[in-house]
């Protein structure tokens, strides 16, 4: 039965990808959103759980990728194909064809997903850190921001051209050679000084953007977390420059 622990732990996440998938095409961003950590949560301790049990193999890898294309690829898809349908558009967009087309090109996310994953299973470098930008961060950054703010995405002050750069960036980060760092193993000053500056100013961000949030504290979280994400992508490029130090 023991076997069975991680993948049943992996089906978990794959569910709440489905549920976010549905929130997200029903408007529910906050619901999407809640279920995607959910996932995280799930898809966090499933390969732990493998590993300490003793029963690590190769399906559980597949699964394990199959379930994160849906939660962090598939589920962010959806909320962006929703939120260009509700997005200004500007006025060289202002025709039948952009509101018909670019909602569709939210799935590009999906797609630039699997590409990750896939590139994750064989690449061999990624044992101590990543290339790219992981999924569930990507993930993570879009509900956070959808479900946190909608209302300015969706005013004049924004567009759904923005919006389809903003999000062409982030497919580009998922598949770019860029190291980002990994929590394996334990920090240490100064080998990993950019991992624990990030992991000091998410725990500032996180404490104070609820109570300094006049929406509520759940939206000022929801904010401070894609703040959080977008810090991680700059000081894992940062880190990238700098000299690396020996164990």
């Amino acid at each position: 039965m023991k076997k069975h622990i991680p993948n049943i732990i992996t089906c978990c996440n794959l569910i709440c990808g489905c549920i976010a998938t549905y929130a997200a095409f029903h408007h529910g961003y906050q619901i999407a959103f809640l279920f995607i950590l959910l996932g995280a949560l799930f898809d966090f301790f499933d390969g732990r759980t493998a590993r300490a049990l003793g029963v690590s193999g190769k399906m559980g890898l597949e699964l394990d990728s199959l379930a994160d294309c849906v939660t962090f690829g598939v589920a962010p898809s959806a909320m962006l194909f929703t939120l260009f349908n509700h997005v200004a558009y500007p006025t060289f967009m202002n025709a039948e064809f952009f509101f018909r087309v670019m909602p569709f090109t939210a799935f590009l996310m999906a797609a630039f997903s699997a590409v990750r994953l896939a590139k994750f299973n064989i690449d061999e470098r990624q044992h101590t850190e990543f290339i790219g930008m992981p999924t569930p961060a990507n993930a993570i950054f879009w509900g956070a921001l959808i479900s946190s703010s909608e209302a300015w995405l969706i005013s004049p002050r924004f567009n759904a051209l923005f919006l389809f750069l903003f999000m062409v960036l982030f497919c580009w980060l998922l598949v770019c050679e860029v190291p980002m760092f990994a929590f394996k193993g334990k920090a240490t000053w100064p080998k990993d000084m950019m991992k624990i500056i990030f992991v000091c100013l998410t725990g500032i961000i996180l404490l104070v953007s609820g109570p300094l949030c006049d929406d509520g504290w759940w939206i000022g979280i929801s904010r401070g977390a894609a703040a959080c994400i977008g810090l991680y992508v700059v000081l894992s490029i940062v880190a990238s420059y700098l000299p690396k130090y020996e164990d």
